[in-house]
């Protein structure tokens, strides 16, 4: 026959294993807590950011190209025929405002040399001519109305070497026979058709050079008929280029075509970008950003703070130096910068944006 302990025996026999389990079980847990601590060092190496609650922010993705400022933009025509003799520049050189671009000998410019010697010769003679009929009315021996006509001669004369002095200021013509072509405005020579030894036609409707500012540009995008409702001036943008694939040109839509391409029926917007550096060059292919805002919102973090390990994304929130939770989030959009989490953090708390991999590695390892 078996015999049974009794329960108060039982109770004697448990309590105190139970009780050295829970110690031990409570030990464990102090360990495990006090196991990890960031040193003062790594303090310093980390950034911790605030998730915010703030609207979503979306992004249409823009085919589009560099092109210069247009009002930054001279075209240099020849004001006269002749020959090229001399060509300074070259396609995509830098020029000063009033620099040499090229030298023209032109038989116009001789023409307008002589006519300069002429007038200045026929305000003399008029000149002389004024004076004479002065001392001959004064002396009683010739009417009054010499006198008139010939101040009307000088004024004739004069206003003669007035519009060869403006032709020679508009032309900018010295005393030689050669026509210079200068530059009107600091910039980058954008297209160059002449070359030396070419003959020029007084009639010539090409232009030698084009010079143009591009610490300024624009950035043209076709925009879909069905995204047309989400653009509007003053709208933040950035563009991509293949040749700088890591780096974002921030700018802003500052103007809108309200007409669409009749080829493919697309409506055009303008992007206005700061060019420091002068990476930006004219004709450049360009992926262009168009960000805006939609209604509903969201919890917020910066990418950067987003890892992505074992399928699943997870960042690392941050109570103290001793309390760091890697938890699993839902991330419902990236963009360049922010993240915008569906499930898994409320706002408020803080999450570690910088150098959370090692951490992450230590805690998960």
């Amino acid at each position: 026959m078996k015999k049974y302990l009794p329960l108060k025996v039982l109770l004697i026999v448990w309590l105190p294993t139970l009780t050295l389990l829970s110690c031990r079980e409570h030990h464990d847990e102090l360990d495990q807590a006090t196991a990890f601590m960031l040193s003062d060092t790594m303090m310093q190496r980390i950034v911790l950011d605030d998730v915010r609650t703030e609207p979503i922010r979306n992004e249409l993705v823009l085919v589009g190209k560099v092109i210069p400022d247009e009002n930054q933009v001279i075209k240099v025509f020849p004001l006269v025929g002749g020959h090229v003799e001399e060509v300074n520049v070259e396609l995509g050189d830098f020029v000063r405002k009033g620099q040499i671009l090229a030298v023209i000998r032109s038989g116009e410019v001789a023409d307008f040399e002589r006519q300069m010697i002429q007038a200045q010769s026929d305000l003399l003679v008029a000149q002389k001519g004024l004076k004479t009929a002065e001392d001959l009315f004064e002396s009683k021996l010739s009417p009054e109305r010499d006198v008139i006509a010939a101040r009307r001669e000088v004024d004739r004369a004069q206003a003669e070497l007035e519009r060869v002095n403006e032709i020679f200021r508009i032309y900018g013509l010295g005393k030689s026979s050669n026509y210079v072509v200068k530059s009107p405005i600091d910039g980058f020579i954008l297209q160059k058709n002449v070359n030396r030894d070419m003959q020029l036609r007084s009639d010539n409707a090409e232009s030698l050079f084009t010079v143009g500012q591009i610490a300024d540009v624009w950035a043209i995008a076709n925009v879909n008929e069905s995204d047309i409702p989400r653009i509007h001036l003053g709208m933040k943008a950035s563009i991509q280029t293949i040749s700088y694939p890591d780096e974002r040109f921030e700018g802003v839509v500052d103007k809108i075509y309200n007409v669409l391409d009749p080829d493919t029926k697309a409506l055009r917007v303008r992007i206005r970008l700061k060019n420091s550096g002068y990476k930006l060059k004219p004709e450049m292919h360009a992926t262009v950003f168009l960000n805006f805002e939609e209604k509903e919102q969201m919890a917020s973090i910066p990418a950067e703070a987003v890892i992505f390990d074992r399928s699943k994304y997870w960042v690392m929130v941050f109570r103290s130096r001793t309390d760091i939770e890697t938890r699993a989030v839902e991330v419902f959009r990236t963009l360049a910068d922010r993240a915008y989490i569906q499930a898994g953090l409320q706002e408020g708390e803080k999450v570690i944006s910088k150098n959370q991999l090692l951490i992450y590695d230590a805690l998960n390892d």
